[in-house]
């Protein structure tokens, strides 16, 4: 590879343009994409020029966005056209959506007549559907062909197809039928009808549904590609594993930042501008900045207690956080559960009754050692005064309700949103950990009176 390596920056050196081609020319097309967007960008439009055209085009398909719109402006309009034709008709999707309006127009004339037929087709899809994934370079298979006639016909036609693992079935008005693994027909006798091979069990998508679902459907059924239909179940594409797999990755990275307590990015952080990014975190940041206002007005309700007790004050960041610490971590696993539909909806009754034995055993845990912690300390210290164990009990009292209820809230919210409609990633852990501040220094408070009423109070 190093060697490799140095014959190609020597070949752009000396600009020796056949062997430059014929370095280049036996890598994968990944290798390639690497390749140049490690280079500068005079020696990118360089080796880009003595590609072969599908080798280009494949090469292409795997370089960023900021670098495949570069190569866009510095190329012919010629060896656009070439690339474009020969590209997939889903990562020219991708491109084509993500250009300003009018290059894209410009750019589709540039494109043959069948392939912007194709391109006009999945334009016109919703920005986030899965129409915009998916690719029309399919085989497609009759199931009275026999199996040799069949595996003839992916000879002559699947050449171009984004994947041969799986062929389709569909019968005389286009509809899916079934999904055939290669496999299958490969080990079929010569003369058996390929309806023999189907087993009328198949996971199809529909064109006009959420990108996301098909992620779901992807991680379910273990295969590769997956139909799309229209609504009239007629086969229109299909959709392939690495482009579902960028739409987890998107939709990953999206929950994490809203989880986060801020609204997604949909730029590259250092490529996004900077009024940008402060406007996308300040909203949530305003927002949390209120909720914990209310914390400040709980503890004013609650100032003659604070004045007659003022032990009770120093143990108000150890409530708060413990209890929102609960929260979040609560939050997180049942967004993470919904996520990868380990948990539905109906699951919220199961949910409540796991957390509420949780939160009792890790509040005791908590209390437990808040306790010991003012008895050890008090052995030493007379910082907690005379009613040392009485504040010791309050402590410990508090972090059991305290991190129930936090695990309750955290575990429950993603539930509620859900039911709503909202993205329950939204529940954030700051969003969390603010209800939670709040309602904690409630319950710290009313245990307080309780158990101090009489002495301190």
């Amino acid at each position: 590879m190093p060697e490799r390596n140095m014959n190609l920056d020597e070949a752009i050196e000396t600009r020796n343009f056949g062997e430059l081609r014929d370095a280049l020319d036996n890598l994968p097309p990944f290798e390639i994409g690497n390749l140049m967007t490690a280079m500068a960008a005079e020696d990118r439009v360089l080796a880009f020029r003595v590609l072969p055209r599908e080798l280009a085009a494949d090469a292409f398909e795997y370089l960023p966005f900021e670098i495949q719109q570069e190569l866009l402006k510095s190329l012919g309009q010629e060896q656009v056209a070439a690339i474009l034709n020969e590209m997939a008709p889903d990562d020219r999707t991708h491109l084509l959506d993500e250009l300003p309006g009018n290059v894209t127009s410009q750019l589709l004339n540039l494109l043959t007549p069948d392939e912007r037929h194709v391109a006009v087709q999945l334009l016109g899809y919703p920005e986030s559907s899965i129409g915009r994934l998916m690719t029309s370079d399919y085989v497609r298979l009759r199931p009275e062909w026999t199996a040799e006639y069949a595996l003839d016909h992916i000879r002559r036609h699947g050449h171009d197809s984004e994947t041969l693992n799986v062929v389709y079935v569909i019968d005389d008005g286009g509809k899916l039928i079934d999904d055939i693994r290669i496999r299958k027909l490969l080990l079929a006798s010569p003369d058996a009808p390929v309806a023999d091979v189907m087993d009328d069990t198949f996971i199809s998508l529909m064109a006009a549904d959420d990108q996301e679902t098909a992620v779901d459907a992807m991680r379910r059924s273990d295969m590769t590609a997956l139909p799309v239909t229209d609504s009239d179940g007629v086969l229109v594409g299909i959709v392939t594993i690495d482009d579902v797999l960028d739409v987890a990755a998107a939709e990953a990275t999206e929950d994490i930042q809203k989880f986060g307590g801020m609204e997604a990015l949909d730029e590259p952080y250092l490529k996004i501008a900077f009024f940008r990014m402060v406007k996308k975190r300040a909203g949530w940041l305003v927002i949390l900045f209120l909720g914990e206002m209310l914390t400040a007005t709980a503890m004013g309700f609650f100032q003659n207690e604070i004045e007659r007790a003022v032990v009770l004050a120093l143990f108000v960041p150890l409530i708060i956080s413990s209890g929102g610490n609960s929260g979040s971590q609560a939050a997180t696993l049942v967004i993470r559960a919904m996520a990868l539909t380990e948990v539905t909806l109906g699951d919220w009754w199961r949910v409540m009754h796991r957390e509420v034995f949780t939160g009792i055993a890790l509040g005791s845990i908590l209390g437990a050692i808040g306790f010991l912690r003012i008895t050890l300390w008090s052995a030493f210290s007379n910082i907690y005064g005379e009613h040392w164990l009485l504040v010791a009990l309050t402590v410990g009292v508090s972090l059991i309700g305290i991190v129930l209820w936090g695990t309750l809230a955290g575990s429950m919210l993603p539930f509620i949103l859900r039911r709503v409609g909202i993205d329950p990633a939204t529940s954030s852990a700051p969003f969390v950990a603010t209800l939670v501040d709040v309602t904690g220094l409630i319950i710290y408070f009313g245990v307080a009176m309780i158990i101090l009423r009489g002495t301190l109070l």
